[in-house]
């Protein structure tokens, strides 16, 4: 019995070391994995990208409103009650046709008036030619008398400066009558002006006024404006273009236009004007922003029928082609558009987040601190300090663009150059080939933590993590 129980309790002890082992192994194995025991992993887990080659394209995005490319203004030029009006608000018109009619009355009366003026400074005109040729006539006698020596030369005096007395008075009623000629002349124009014609083709777009309303004329202050006409089938962009993008953006530059009203479509434009005033909003505070005023023109059909817009035929390898029928646009609208300001083809590209900013002072201290500050192989660096300068000898800052390269499990830094960019890439100009690859992320390892020469395994099986 007793060889049973300590048999039994020898199995059991043996079961009981076994199942410690085997709970001592797999804590092993779960430790080692997080790094807690054996061999510390040091490396940065990192997202990689190719840089390659490609077509970037620069784009300036903006917004603003829909406009018609030609608009006028009609204001009256003379105060009074509106009596007749002809059109309403979305009515096309030809050039001439009848707009708007103003009271007459006051400037008939003007007319008249000066009618009458007219005619008095006439009848002065005809004293006073009277009175100049009686002068003359007297004058000659007195001449006559004089040679014959039947009067004293005062008299003949006196005779000459009667003489030059009905002249000038003569010439005065001359210019008389030419005033009130002008004055019946404005009297007139006056009139005239009561009744607006349009000025040009188009359709009327804004109507402010109604027959029986009083409107105040141009002449002497801000008059009313009374409607606007203007060509709606032919519209533009008008957008606010930073002080910082609107050096990148030139005549003629092509533009994709995305109308609110119509979110599914995007419509092609051309930059027309480029203003040379800024627009300056918040000025003098903090919030003080500088933008210039860009037109650009629609250049798909819009606001005709759609037989009429087969007659119209643009295109643009950069822009997409439209095929649904024409957009009615109307003013006021807002809308976002794309400016291709510059496309470079076969450029060297990298994702715009790899492109970061060093301080190459503090990279040459820390090279010069991991290298124990005196190595002479460091030296040869172009990146690594100059043994023989001193702290106040370098500068404080030495800002630079550069890329971390991904090669042998180590990131190398390169200097790099950069050119144009779109949305997603940017160009290299200088420091890559176009065979690399590339450190995207994670942004803050990139942008911050991220040193020469540091280990890193790839994320997602990349290169370095074991693909």
């Amino acid at each position: 019995m007793a060889k049973k129980a300590r048999k039994k309790s020898s199995n059991k002890m043996i079961w009981i070391i076994g199942i410690l082992f085997a709970i001592l192994f797999v804590g092993a194995i779960v430790l080692s994995k997080m790094g807690v025991i054996g061999p510390k992993d040091n490396s940065v887990e990192v997202e990689m990208a190719d840089a390659e080659i490609r077509s970037i394209t620069q784009v300036v995005t903006s917004s603003g409103k829909v406009q018609p490319e030609t608009e006028v203004k009609i204001s009256p030029d003379v105060s009074g009650e509106i009596i007749e009006l002809r059109v309403a608000e979305g009515d096309h018109v030809e050039k001439g046709d009848l707009l708007v009619r103003i009271q007459q009355q006051d400037y008939l009366a003007q007319v008249e008036r000066s009618q009458a003026g007219v005619l008095q400074a006439k009848a002065a005109e005809a004293q006073r030619k009277a009175d100049f040729l009686n002068a003359k006539l007297e004058m000659d006698r007195q001449e006559g008398l004089y040679k014959a020596g039947a009067i004293a030369e005062s008299e003949v005096q006196r005779a000459r400066t009667q003489y030059d007395v009905q002249e000038a008075a003569y010439e005065a009623a001359k210019y008389s009558v030419q005033s009130a000629e002008a004055q019946l002349k404005e009297s007139r124009d006056r009139l005239n002006k009561t009744t607006i014609y349009a000025p040009m083709t188009g359709t009327v777009s804004k109507l402010d006024v109604e027959a029986g309303e009083r409107v105040v004329g141009t002449s002497q202050m801000q008059g009313t404006e009374m409607m606007r006409i203007a060509r709606l089938d032919q519209m533009e962009m008008e957008v606010d273009v930073n002080e910082n993008d609107v050096v990148n953006v030139s005549l003629g530059d092509s533009a994709a236009i995305e109308i609110d009203a119509y979110p599914d479509r995007t419509f092609r434009g051309v930059v027309t004007e480029i203003a040379n005033s800024a627009r300056v909003s918040a000025a003098g505070s903090q919030e003080q922003v500088t933008n210039f005023p860009v037109k650009i023109r629609v250049l798909d059909p819009h606001n005709v029928d759609a037989d009429v817009a087969g007659m119209r035929n643009v295109a643009s390898s950069e822009l997409p082609s439209e095929q649904q029928g024409p957009p009615r646009f109307r003013p006021g609208m807002s809308g976002t558009v794309d400016v291709y300001t510059n496309t470079v083809d076969g450029a060297i590209a990298v994702p715009i987040q790899a492109v970061t900013v060093r301080d190459f002072v503090q990279v040459m201290k820390e090279k010069a601190r991991r290298a124990g500050k005196n190595d002479e192989e460091g030296a040869s660096d172009e990146m690594a300090p100059d043994s023989t300068a001193s702290d106040e000898d370098m500068p404080k800052e030495d800002l630079r663009k550069v890329v971390f390269v991904g090669a042998d499990g180590k990131a190398k830094m390169v200097e790099v150059e950069t050119g144009i960019s779109d949305d997603t890439h940017v160009q290299i100009t200088k420091g890559l080939e176009g065979n690399e690859r590339v450190i995207i992320g994670p942004y803050r390892v990139v942008s911050r933590t991220l040193r020469d020469d540091q280990d890193i395994k790839e994320k997602k099986g990349g290169e370095f993590g074991g693909r």
